[in-house]
């Protein structure tokens, strides 16, 4: 069987997500994964998860390191490995500087440093159960856990986007998340992906691919894009390394008059000049059929795991959530 994972980035209360797991580890989706944002707290989402499935496995898409201290997270994360019983994947990255500084009232600082010592931080809590770190931008004298981690190693996998990234991801973890890809994107990480590897001494194979891939399912592509197009001009209007991401899709004009129109008219007037070929080049955003032909294509260009992601809103949200764990069911 395929792999495949879903990923839920906010839109629906934390009941209805884990509603939406338990019918995903029913669909044969190999994995789950929460982001947080302001959707609700991930952990203790992905911690109702853990307790109410049984097979699927259950990671966080991303947690920021600049938002909870390096054993906090490893504390959170050696938490729902024993609640799921060894089924824990932990994402991180850095976040954004427009989300970190403005909304947490925390500076932005050497995120690839301080994701580096959160790494090592939370390796060594929960290998040893303790851990004292002197870093770069983390200095730990002693935290220990109160509970023995289940197991010694959690699974990391590194948020990357751009090259230098990649390759960290394929010297430090055991997988990379990436999101909005391409298909040539695809290729392109597994490049610098191997490049990271080899630099450390590792095979490639060891480090998994994987990407979230915003979707949108309905009765014709053009209401399926009507709806993913909101998200597009957000991630393009507001976030400058998405801008930066999707203006390399080979849509630089297109992007620069979304950043235009955002700066002028906020998330309503991005989304109304999101193109077509935009969104079909970067999502999934049609009908069941159409959504599922673009999955092959992604695992064509070399993307190990595909991680549906519904973006949804609104009273139906649960409803079209489903429809879509259904429609791209593996």
């Amino acid at each position: 069987m395929a792999r495949t994972g879903v990923a839920f980035s906010g839109g629906l209360p934390p009941a209805d997500i884990v509603e939406c797991v338990k019918l995903a580890e029913e669909l044969g989706y190999e994995s789950a994964w929460v982001a947080e944002g302001h959707g609700g707290d991930q952990f203790a989402i992905l911690g109702a998860c853990a307790v109410a499935t049984d097979r699927i496995l259950l990671g966080t898409a991303i947690s920021s390191v600049f938002v909870r201290s390096a054993p906090t997270i490893g504390m959170a994360a050696a938490t729902v490995d024993h609640l799921s019983r060894g089924r824990f994947i932990l994402g991180l990255g850095s976040s954004h500087r427009v989300q970190v500084e403005p909304e947490h009232g925390i500076p932005f600082v050497q995120p690839t440093a301080r994701l580096r010592d959160t790494i090592a931080i939370v390796r060594a809590l929960v290998r040893e159960g303790v851990v004292s770190h002197r870093g770069e931008t983390v200095t730990i004298e002693r935290f220990d856990l109160w509970f023995p981690p289940r197991r010694p190693h959690i699974p990391i996998y590194v948020a990357a986007l751009f090259p230098r990234m990649l390759e960290i991801a394929g010297e430090l973890s055991q997988g990379v998340l990436l999101t909005w890809p391409t298909e040539k994107a695809i290729a392109r990480a597994v490049e610098h992906v191997a490049i990271g590897a080899r630099q450390a001494g590792r095979p490639a194979s060891e480090v998994d691919v994987a990407s979230l891939i915003p979707c949108a399912v309905a009765d014709t592509a053009a209401a399926a894009r009507d709806l993913m197009r909101p998200a597009v001009g957000l991630y393009a209007g507001f976030f400058p390394r998405y801008n930066r991401l999707l203006a390399e899709t080979g849509f630089s004009d297109a992007v620069r008059t979304i950043k235009d129109a955002y700066d002028r008219g906020g998330r309503e007037a991005a989304a109304k000049v999101v193109p077509d070929a935009l969104i079909d080049a970067v999502a999934l955003a049609g009908t069941p059929e159409t959504c599922r032909d673009r999955l092959a294509a992604y695992r064509q260009a070399g993307l190990a795991l595909p991680i549906v992601s519904p973006r949804v809103s609104g009273a139906d949200a649960k409803r079209s959530a489903m429809a879509a764990l259904r429609a791209c069911a593996p």
